[in-house]
């Protein structure tokens, strides 16, 4: 269906198509020592907590052009932290156009299109290895929203809400609604990958798989990026105070831990 908005189809009521886009980002840091955990963890509670969250979740809110009815958010002990927003459909200023393009959505001000009975939601969980020194940050969001719009126009925002080694992002439509003459309509926009609506300059700078069944309507795609400085993987120093042989030790355990999250798999 390649459909301009002059030509959309006429509905029978509500457009009851429901859009999840689950967004999944892993940021690995080496930590060789509980001193050096217990202060990434602390540190990625501090810059990642429910304040900082809901910040990031209200601007997903104005990009997919939604009301905020109630925010629930909550700082855990010992780490981690959750938000839970609930939303409506915004006022409707205009008939919406951009949502039909296979394009990155924005790093707007504002954007207005319609969004009903929807929610956003994100889940943080600081962990670490408890022998190699490994330490990651894991950060879960989900966009749902049910209507006309697709909440990939958030992803841009989110991708550059966070600092990720490795991303995992699913888009599925589901249930259907239908036109006048009562035909069921299961999606209401091409899509055929989810990269298309990933900057290029981002692309530019990871390896990705997707892995898409378009008779379903469910798109995957991962992402790990391509170019690998351990500096960015030590907590409070550099490789200069490391000897050769620890570099090496070091960059193996790293790239092995952002092999296994991005193929999904332990690897010995």
């Amino acid at each position: 269906m390649d459909l301009t908005p002059e030509q959309r189809v006429t509905l029978h009521g509500f457009n009851n198509l429901t859009k999840s886009l689950s967004f999944n980002m892993y940021d690995i840091c080496y930590t060789r020592t509980k001193e050096e955990r217990e202060a990434y963890i602390e540190y990625i509670d501090e810059v990642y907590n429910a304040d900082r969250l809901t910040s990031i979740l209200s601007h997903v809110s104005e990009i997919i052009g939604a009301h905020v009815l109630n925010i629930a958010k909550q700082d855990y002990v010992p780490q981690g932290a959750s938000v839970t927003v609930l939303v409506s459909e915004g006022p409707i200023v205009e008939v919406p156009t951009g949502h039909y393009d296979e394009s990155p959505g924005p790093l707007p001000d504002n954007v207005v299109l319609q969004l009903d009975k929807s929610h956003i939601t994100v889940h943080t969980y600081p962990e670490y290895h408890p022998d190699e020194g490994i330490s990651t940050f894991r950060a879960d969001i989900d966009v749902s929203t049910c209507g006309e719009i697709s909440p990939l126009k958030a992803l841009n925002y989110l991708i550059h809400s966070f600092d990720t080694d490795i991303m995992t992002i699913d888009y599925r439509v589901r249930g259907f609604t239908r036109d006048i003459e009562g035909h069921k309509l299961f999606i209401d926009h091409e899509i055929s990958s989810i990269q298309n609506y990933i900057p290029d300059e981002v692309k530019e700078l990871f390896d990705l798989i997707d892995v898409n069944i378009y008779q379903e309507n469910i798109f995957h795609t991962k992402c790990k990026l391509k170019e690998f400085d351990i500096n960015n993987y030590l907590f409070g120093y550099t490789k200069e105070k490391l000897s050769p042989e620890e570099v090496e030790e070091i960059t193996k355990r790293l790239k092995s831990e952002m092999d296994e999250i991005f193929y999904g798999k332990n690897i010995h």
